[in-house]
């Protein structure tokens, strides 16, 4: 299990914990090992002293920079916003129905959801230890619900195992758990651990695994009340004559492994994925609009950043006025720049060569995601699905069920594909209504039968084709972090860099408001020294 013998690494020991304690288990040996601790934030900067007249340009209006605007402003500076597109919240952002999305190549999507219905196609859930986000979203008054990552009655599915019929993710838990437990009890008998443990340890280890994975007083994985009392039952438990339960037959082990089940079970263990997750009452695009509500009358919306030049004491950004073609020019005497790095290595900035080499060498990723408007809540009312998530191994990856308004008549948003890698490039070279149409064609393997006859109306929305993005978010690796990540955060001259981008939560709205937090925090006290 160790290499060459000798004591098993951190990784081998939490990968082992992960496959026999599960998360929750996982977590705590993670945090033990500092593996897990929570995100870096200690309350709102410190921006006392700020020279009278000091002026700044943000540029962007996602949350990092109109995070940056409000702190900045709060401490006295004079703060402007440019931002391209027509609304705050950047990536932060919910279709609802009357909006329309325009992508690169033209094709525009007319949003047709029912009121109160959306979709968000970017971030969609709240981590409960992004402390920075849950700060400001109380501050800002941003109402949150519970989201619902993992849900015991969702579906898995894979092409390969049980004939391409899709199985509850419940059954197929229970019954990876069970058969595991059962081997590594088999291996105790058999003295297959006697290196790693003694005796005693192992007779404790034995009693562990007998409750974790529901063995019976054999140390056997098998039909019986303590495999159902998790996997469910054939006939469950009632009242009155024919009360009394039928437990379920546990699938074949071999099939249970074909399923790939596993990888929904990293899904959910991962930190960032672990309970209580939240999002926004009525879409996640209310925190991008709480925050435009702090920094009202500081945004110039609508504007298309062509030129950031620093020479003469100063920072001068040059835009065009995306709507009549127009030029124009705003002078300040520091910048803080959160365009994302696929966009700004297109502008043409004043900065050391490091820097320009530093934005240079960050790729983004590109995801797809789908929304389909259903008649109905189907899945709520035929499988009891309320809310989380079911895996398929086709390019849609997967589908989440909506968190809010359970129990209604509908109709309800599904999220009908969430896919990254080929998958979502393969899709995005797809027209938005062929988008739609391959979602539909995949998810009716979950549900057949209603998936396409209960479809209303859809939106897809590809990252690569944003226009204010070119990607869904950036991609570090050890060797550019290593070169580049420390020149792209550092103040050069007047300006600053802020996003996920310049954070190691990359692609989660928490690195963006730590990365504005840090960054404003260094442009601070650069000012203080001029």
């Amino acid at each position: 299990m160790n290499r060459a013998g000798g004591a098993p690494t951190r990784r081998e020991i939490l990968h082992a914990i992960g496959v026999m304690g599960g998360a929750s288990v996982l977590y705590q040996a993670m945090a033990t090992m500092g593996h897990a601790a929570e995100t870096q934030f200690a309350g709102p900067p410190n921006l006392s002293g700020a020279r009278p007249g000091a002026s700044v340009l943000v540029l962007g209006a996602g949350l990092a920079g109109m995070l940056a605007a409000y702190e900045l402003g709060k401490a006295g500076y004079k703060v402007r916003i440019i931002e391209y597109n027509n609304r705050p919240g950047g990536r932060n952002w919910s279709l609802y129905g009357g909006d329309t999305y325009a992508e690169l190549g033209g094709a525009t999507q007319k949003i047709g959801f029912a009121k109160g219905n959306y979709l968000n196609p970017g971030p969609w859930r709240i981590p409960y230890h992004h402390r920075s986000l849950l700060h400001y979203c109380k501050a800002f008054g941003v109402a949150l619900e519970p989201f619902i990552q993992l849900n015991h009655q969702a579906l898995v599915h894979n092409s390969k195992a049980f004939g391409g019929k899709p199985q509850r993710y419940r059954e197929l838990a229970a019954d990876w758990d069970g058969n595991v437990a059962e081997l590594l009890s088999k291996a105790i008998d058999n003295k297959g651990l006697n290196a790693v443990m003694t005796t005693e340890d192992g007779e404790m280890l034995k009693e562990a695994l007998r409750t974790w994975g529901m063995l019976d007083k054999d140390m056997r994985y098998v039909r019986g009340p303590a495999s159902a009392a998790r996997r469910g039952f054939d006939r469950p438990p009632g009242g009155g004559v024919d009360g009394a339960p039928i437990p379920s037959d546990p699938f074949d082990f071999r099939d249970v492994r074909q399923s790939g089940v596993w990888r929904a079970f990293a899904q959910h263990m991962g930190h960032e994925r672990q309970t209580t997750m939240f999002q926004p009452v009525g879409g996640m695009g209310m925190i991008g609009q709480a925050f435009a509500r702090q920094v009202e009358g500081k945004i110039r919306y609508g504007a298309k950043v062509t030129k950031i030049d620093q020479s003469g004491g100063a920072v001068t950004v040059t835009w065009t006025d995306v709507a009549s073609g127009a030029v124009e020019t705003a002078k300040a005497d520091y910048c803080v720049c959160t365009i994302p790095l696929g966009i700004l290595s297109q502008i043409d900035v004043d900065v050391s060569p490091g820097m320009r080499a530093a934005i240079a060498a960050v790729p983004y990723s590109n995801s797809v995601k789908v929304g389909l408007e259903m008649k109905s809540r189907f899945w709520e009312d035929e499988d009891a699905i309320y809310g989380g998530i079911s895996f398929t191994d086709q390019p849609i990856g997967m589908i989440s069920y909506p968190s809010g308004g359970m129990h209604s008549a509908g109709p309800g948003v599904i999220l009908g594909a969430y896919t990254f890698g080929p998958a979502s490039y393969k899709l995005a070279a797809l027209p938005p209504e062929q988008r739609i149409a391959a979602a539909l064609d995949q998810g009716a393997v979950l549900h057949p039968g209603r998936y396409k006859e209960q479809f209303s109306n859809g939106a897809a929305v590809a990252w690569s084709r944003s226009p204010f993005t070119l990607g869904c978010c950036a991609q570090w690796n050890e060797d550019t972090r290593k070169e580049h990540y420390q020149t792209l955060v550092a103040v050069d001259d007047r300006i600053v860099l802020a996003g996920e981008h310049a954070s190691y939560i990359g692609c989660w709205m928490e690195g963006a408001l730590l990365s504005s937090l840090d960054a404003i925090t260094r442009l601070h006290k650069r000012a203080l020294e001029a």
